[in-house]
């Protein structure tokens, strides 16, 4: 799938996703990437209709070729204190400021997100599967938190990360009821308290 890079507004347009905003343990990611026009790979997609060795080829591959990408991290603990909306939208923001190149104009995936730094946004239900800056995003966003997840795994290998990566699995569910909730338990979604 060739999907087009997404330059609504004009250069170094930076497309911006998140990963893990459903799960129930570990941070909430996210990605900000600017392709060059150019930029395309047969295998460009939303991270979620890819197999995960497709993603783990892609990201290299991006991170090679982008003009700039940078990732951004809320921890649990944040997401419980501003709710995970806001959460995902703060760590769009910090992915976007650990670009190392100013954006032109921003592309979001979805329906929500707040101003940064008075640089125009668009926002794009399924951006992800249509614009390439965005599914580059989401490819970036979702391997750089698994990555995470299977190393938390070694900590807490109770949960079964390194195979649900923190999403409310019906074993992940008996593990918190059997075992509690870890450190990097969301205290404040609803499969975690019912384990407290």
């Amino acid at each position: 799938m060739n999907l087009p890079a997404c330059n609504i507004f004009g250069i170094n347009e930076a497309g911006c996703d998140e990963a893990g905003r459903g799960c129930l343990a570990g941070p909430v990611f996210a990605a900000a990437v600017i392709l060059p026009d150019d930029f395309h790979h047969t295998l460009l997609n939303d991270s979620k209709k890819l197999t995960e060795r497709r993603r783990e080829m892609l990201r290299p591959i991006i991170e090679r070729e982008a003009i700039a990408w940078g990732v951004g991290i809320v921890t649990a603990a944040e997401i419980d204190e501003i709710n995970i909306l806001n959460a995902s939208i703060l760590a769009m923001h910090r992915a976007l400021d650990a670009l190392d190149v100013i954006p032109g104009a921003i592309s979001v995936d979805g329906n929500r997100f707040k101003p940064y730094r008075n640089i125009p946004h668009t926002t794009f239900i399924k951006g992800d599967g249509r614009f390439g800056n965005i599914a580059a995003a989401s490819i970036l966003a979702k391997t750089h938190r698994d990555e995470y997840m299977t190393q938390l795994h070694e900590q807490f290998p109770v949960y079964g990360w390194n195979i649900n990566k923190g999403y409310p699995t019906k074993y992940h569910r008996e593990s918190i009821l059997e075992n509690g909730p870890s450190p990097f338990h969301r205290m404040t979604f609803a499969g975690v308290r019912i384990g407290r």
